[in-house]
């Protein structure tokens, strides 16, 4: 970006080549970052101003909290009117007004319902710091909200984040995991008109990661903040140094292991190749139940040592991430039975069912639970307590000194294996687990695990080995 103030011209600010490659970029949505220190924020706050010669644009720039727009906010006085002689931030409302007329808003969504705070209006550009402290319901309600103000604007969302974070499961999965590093992914959706001729639309997103590797100006200016990286805990590490999806700081199952190499021997991982259940093992059902929300449907088989199997599971998930299939409670019970009927590891065996107390309860109709026992499928009560819960699913998939845990999921639990992994802490209470994330299937799981309580295992005591240099023989 360049500047010409009289008849001198001045560099203000060069992309770096990961930045420019991200500003290149032509698809409607994209994620840019993965670690820290990649400078994605400085890109996102540049980006932005692609459009301000238009009169008519507005753009807008969103933090979860406003006192954390501070640093965005800092980067645009530094550049904003330096490149735009005339640009005027207005502190008040949180705007930029540029000589053309174009707007660039700073704007935040510390709860769900602030999100209401921008019905009615259109955003040509719309982004997204730390995309990951944001809920699904936050970031696609916005989709409404990005649209043009006049003719000539390019309509399109770019975001940045970091592993971690409310979000961070179903950033993992819309992003992160969907497919290769840098390939345009394409979404689909059938639209019917009012005359009944029916049509798909597409769109596209992308990831690019960066990390502090692809800053070279802030390890020129500052080269002890990668030994800053590198000596964090273990987790923040790998998160933040090497953009790691899989550990991240505030994640709940910090023991969680995912290891192809060892579906087979069932060492040191929790995911394990399908095998058929022995007929002499008792079968579990848990159910946490949701409508407009996922409902959770796990089945489990628990061997002779006490060990549990989730061996299937049925969720409720519309394809969009939190969100369910509004079933009705007799059309998931038909569900239930069918499955029980024709699955090999169900059919013909007794399934104690265990559910969230709350199906039980009556409000002048009947229960969640009474609409499934009409179509003949039965749950107990589970235990409910939180915290007892939660340390129970700890101890379970604790690793013995062999790399045994006592809980194994087949590998054909595919939202399992995606939603436990990325559950995080409650930042109001820390002890627990943030229940505005994906945590439908960990709820069925806790009640299973106070059916079946066990005891903390062991931790494996490591022998210090000294070393005497005098002792040659040794």
């Amino acid at each position: 970006m360049t500047t010409s103030p009289g008849t001198e011209r001045s560099v203000l600010w060069t992309p770096q080549p990961k930045q420019a490659a991200f500003l290149r970029r032509g698809e409607y949505e994209g994620l840019y970052g993965g670690a820290a220190g990649g400078g994605k924020s400085e890109a996102l706050v540049m980006e932005a101003l692609r459009q301000v010669h238009i009169p008519h644009y507005k753009g807008l720039i969103l933090r979860k909290t406003f006192p954390e727009l501070e640093e965005l906010i800092e980067k645009s006085l530094r550049y904003y009117p330096a490149a735009f002689p005339g640009a005027r931030y207005h502190a008040s409302s949180h705007t930029w007004r540029f000589p053309s007329g174009a707007k660039i808003l700073f704007g935040s969504m510390h709860r769900p319902a602030d999100r209401l705070r921008y019905q009615g209006r259109a955003f040509d550009f719309i982004g997204f710091d730390e995309l990951t402290h944001f809920t699904w319901e936050e970031y696609s309600y916005l989709f409404s909200r990005n649209r043009p103000n006049g003719p000539g604007t390019r309509v399109y969302l770019r975001s940045t984040a970091n592993p971690g974070g409310v979000g961070h499961g179903w950033v993992k999965a819309r992003f992160v995991a969907a497919g290769p590093p840098g390939k345009t992914l394409w979404e689909s959706a059938a639209v019917t008109f009012p005359d009944g001729h029916r049509e798909t639309r597409r769109r596209s997103r992308f990831f690019l990661p960066a990390s502090v590797f692809d800053n070279r100006r802030l390890l020129e200016n500052d080269p002890a903040y990668l030994d800053k990286l590198a000596l964090l805990p273990p987790a923040q590490r790998s998160a933040l140094l090497y953009g790691d999806w899989d550990r991240f700081e505030g994640q709940v199952f910090t023991e969680w292991r995912d290891d192809p190499d060892h579906y087979l021997d069932r060492l040191g991982t929790h995911v394990i190749a399908p095998f058929p259940i022995p007929p002499t093992w008792r079968v579990w059902r848990g159910f946490d139940w949701g409508y407009s929300r996922p409902f959770s449907v796990g089945w489990y088989a628990a061997d002779h040592d006490g060990r549990l199997y989730r061996f299937r599971e049925l969720y409720g998930c519309a394809g969009t991430p939190n969100q369910g299939l509004r079933w009705e409670p007799a059309r998931l019970a038909r569900e239930i039975r069918r499955i029980e009927g024709e699955d090999p590891n169900l059919r013909g065996r007794a399934v104690r069912g265990v559910a969230d107390p709350a199906v039980f309860a009556s409000q002048g109709t009947e229960s969640v639970a009474a609409l499934m026992e009409r179509e003949g499928v039965f749950f107990d009560k589970a235990d409910h307590s939180r915290l007892s819960g939660l340390a129970q699913v700890h101890h379970r998939l604790a690793f013995d000194g062999e790399g045994l845990p006592m809980l194994y999921l087949f590998s054909t639990c595919a939202h399992a294996r995606r939603t436990l992994p990325a559950l995080t802490y409650d930042q109001a209470n820390v002890e627990d687990v943030d229940s505005d994330g994906e945590d439908h299937i960990y709820d069925e799981l806790r009640y299973i695990c106070m059916a079946n309580p066990i005891s903390p295992r062991p931790v494996p005591v490591r022998r210090a080995v000294t070393w005497n240099p005098l002792d040659l023989g040794g």
